[in-house]
């Protein structure tokens, strides 16, 4: 008997938040409130998404910072439509080239490369281009049902 008036009081008060639709309220400790405000901004700023690159080099050891640099502004000069990156990660110089959502892409990419730049696929977070805005007929001008 005291379960089941557990249980439908359980239900009761269950029922009662689902009727608040998408209002939460935070009860507790103000620093954590902070935290939680700070990460929602923080994830408004970052501009990237997760996808793929190519990693064409990765240098360590004497002059592998100018080697790096070298190999990304030789493959800019080759490809001028795609970003390469310089990743410094403890102790190697890394070149990475391109913003790739899909494995498939990237994939692709490294085919067409692959002559010159020995390379493979990365996991790592890109800069989306934007959206191409498509222009629709214009509203205000007649179309063409003449």
């Amino acid at each position: 008997m005291k379960r089941l008036l557990f249980c439908l009081l359980l239900l009761a008060s269950c029922a009662c938040f689902a009727q608040q639709k998408g209002r939460i309220t935070f009860v507790g400790d103000a620093g954590a409130a902070q935290m939680v405000e700070k990460h929602i901004e923080l994830n408004t700023r970052v501009k990237t998404i997760a996808g793929y690159r190519v990693q064409i080099a990765s240098f360590s050891g004497v002059n592998s910072k100018t080697s790096a640099f070298n190999l990304r502004d030789r493959f800019m000069l080759d490809h001028p439509g795609v970003q390469a990156y310089i990743v410094f990660d403890e102790p190697n110089f890394k070149v990475k080239v391109g913003d790739f959502r899909t494995r498939l892409e990237a994939y692709a990419f490294l085919q067409q490369i692959k002559d010159v730049y020995k390379g493979y696929l990365v996991r790592d977070n890109i800069y989306p281009e934007p959206p191409q805005q498509v222009e629709y007929a214009p509203d205000d001008e007649v179309s063409g049902d003449e």
